[in-house]
């Protein structure tokens, strides 16, 4: 190919002989060799400025350059072929190129590129033949735009192939296809510190507005915020004073919301808001001899009737459901007593209403709905799992899957086979109050925080079917998550016992960018 680059640029200076005329020779930068419309460079140490500007091909070859600058060929408005082949070129700048908008062939065969910047063709609309053949090209995120401009392009490319990475050496480029490349990565941002300590928080809409409460134990109040969507930012809505608060849990039936406040003290109560009057008004006292030492809510729903059972931690307490009657809150069933649940997490396995106990004093226990008695039946536990402290489930293409924490030893993913819960995981977990899976869109995240580390964010990979590191977060003993989306952001709320609590954005970040 070189050869006959050199025959036709010979050819071309001996028509400027044939011609018969004086033709003045243009000027022609060092190290170059023009005619009329030619010009040959070798042995160069960069790409001249000082070309004839209405020159028709350019020839670089054997020259030491490793970098194209930007605007290299300004001023050539007439350039058809440009050949920069048998260099050592090893990268070029996004507009190296800008300009040539008459150019139909470009070569950069046999250099040292292992990428090309990001629409570095851009603005080259007579361009009908790229060769790339003879480089280290990697085909990864930064080089997906060209896949995708090779199939847009009417240009054509020789057969070129990946350097790398491993999944993708050796394979021809020209067969790519932008489906190929994974190049969304995500991260959590932060985005608005709060200033107040919190032990759980929760995420609820009523009346097609989004709000979160957090529940403020040492402040003793459930502290409501709005997202305000002209400012941007979540700000005060409304409080609930209370003592010793552990859970605040909003409950929205027939467009009235209630909120369950969990105390340490005092007993706990069931608030409804009152919308003419513009606050929480207390309805309900929560049976003070069953709930002894809250720890937990779940709110939930069968066969159209709701229902909360509250997960207690006292020695002479017991977890309770509740069921709403239309009037208030009837206890409905008291599960075991003297258990110490510090967990409760209302799940459907196979279809079918579940509740999963943990505790301190055993393994997770598994009940069952039962449809004929409306009750829940103890129907097993979760083996070799003691000292588990809260169980938290998610789903993976009809899969499902449990996050157990524990605060000694390791926290661990299992996945239910359709007759029981078998391990796919474990995580380090030393101090660890919170694992929390968090799905955002079609992102699924475990949230793993601890009293003695920095907070870890694992992303799940399809692929191996486990979680991966993500990111880490800096949250003082963190012990509960919930994600919001609002004006089409999403935001991960994160309550911390011994700091401040902070609100994160979740970005999608294109690596192909």
């Amino acid at each position: 190919h070189l050869c006959w680059r050199l025959l036709v640029w010979v050819a071309a200076a001996s028509l400027v002989l044939i011609d018969g005329r004086r033709v003045k020779q243009p000027r022609c930068p060092a190290g170059c060799t023009c005619t009329k419309d030619n010009a040959l460079c070798e042995d160069v140490r960069s790409v001249p400025h000082a070309f004839p500007s209405d020159v028709l091909s350019l020839l670089f070859t054997a020259n030491t350059f490793d970098i194209i600058d930007e605007d290299a060929f300004a001023g050539l408005p007439h350039l058809e072929y440009l050949f920069i082949e048998n260099n050592r070129i090893a990268s070029i700048s996004p507009n190296a190129f800008r300009g040539l908008k008459a150019l139909i062939h470009l070569s950069l065969a046999y250099n040292n590129l292992d990428t090309l910047p990001r629409d570095v063709f851009k603005g080259m609309d007579a361009l009908n033949k790229v060769d790339l053949r003879g480089n280290n090209l990697i085909c990864d995120c930064k080089l997906k735009w060209l896949v995708e401009w090779m199939h847009q392009t009417n240009a054509t490319l020789d057969q070129i192939h990946c350097s790398g990475p491993p999944n993708y050496q050796g394979r021809k480029i020209n067969d790519l296809l932008p489906h190929s490349f994974d190049c969304i990565t995500t991260e959590f941002a932060s985005y608005q510190p709060l200033k107040f300590e919190s032990i759980s928080v929760e995420a609820f809409t009523f009346v097609n507005e989004q709000y979160v409460v957090f529940a403020q134990p040492f402040a003793g109040t459930c502290s409501f915020l709005e997202w305000d969507h002209v400012e941007m930012t979540f700000r005060t809505y409304d409080t609930i004073e209370s003592t010793s608060t552990v859970v605040c849990k909003p409950m929205v039936i027939d467009h009235n919301l209630f909120v369950i406040v969990a105390q340490l003290f005092g007993g706990s109560h069931i608030y409804k808001r009152d919308s003419s009057a513009n606050k929480f008004i207390k309805i309900q006292d929560i049976d003070i001899l069953k709930i002894r030492k809250p720890n937990d809510i779940e709110t939930f729903m069968i066969n159209g009737e709701s229902f909360f059972v509250i997960a207690d931690s006292s020695k002479a307490g017991s977890t309770t459901v509740y069921k709403w009657n239309g009037n208030g809150f009837y206890t409905h069933q008291s599960l075991h007593p003297w258990y110490r649940d510090t967990d409760v997490e209302y799940l459907e396995i196979s279809n079918k209403p579940h509740l999963i106990l943990s505790s301190s004093s055993q393994r997770p226990v598994v009940y069952q709905w039962n449809r004929s008695q409306k009750k829940f039946d103890r129907r097993t536990d979760i083996p070799d799992m003691e000292d588990v402290f809260s169980v938290k489930h998610f789903w993976v293409k009809g899969d499902l899957f449990i996050c157990l924490t524990r605060f000694i030893g390791d926290s661990r993913v299992m996945r239910w086979d359709g007759a029981m819960f078998r391990e796919v995981q474990t995580f380090p977990s030393r101090g660890s109050m919170v694992f929390q899976p968090v799905s955002v869109s079609n992102w699924q995240y475990a949230i793993l925080g601890s009293d003695y580390s920095l907070t870890q964010v694992y992303q799940w990979d399809t692929k191996r079917g486990q979680f991966i590191p993500s990111q880490e977060l800096n949250i003082q003993a963190p012990r509960s998550f919930s994600v919001v989306s609002v004006d089409d952001r999403v935001f991960l709320l994160a309550s911390s016992f011994k700091g401040k609590s902070q609100i994160f954005e979740h970005h999608e970040i294109d690596l192909s960018d």
